[in-house]
């Protein structure tokens, strides 16, 4: 039983720091952001690269809501109804 016991808890931390080792490799939202953005930089350098990066990392993603609400605007000014607003709603969401 004396044995048992040092055998369990050894088990039990391996199987801790595993699991977490395997969390740690997902990169964070904020670390995907810097990775794309690192590749759209390209060649860039110094001050140039400085002032892309700073934009880009802090860009917002439109949303799917921010869409919506800007395509109806767009098709409530071009004054569309039926068919039309349905086609021009799809395109302007996919685009």
């Amino acid at each position: 039983m004396k044995r048992l016991i040092p055998i369990v808890a050894l088990s039990l931390a391996a199987f801790a720091l595993s699991a977490q080792a395997a969390d740690e490799k997902k990169p964070t939202a904020q670390q995907s952001k810097m990775t794309t953005c690192n590749k759209d930089a390209g060649d860039k350098k110094g001050d140039e690269r400085k002032a892309f990066m700073k934009t880009c990392l802090s860009a917002k993603k439109e949303t799917q809501q921010d869409k919506m609400k800007s395509c109806n605007k767009e098709a409530g000014e071009k004054k569309m109804a039926g068919d039309e607003r349905k086609k021009f709603m799809s395109t302007c969401l996919k685009g």
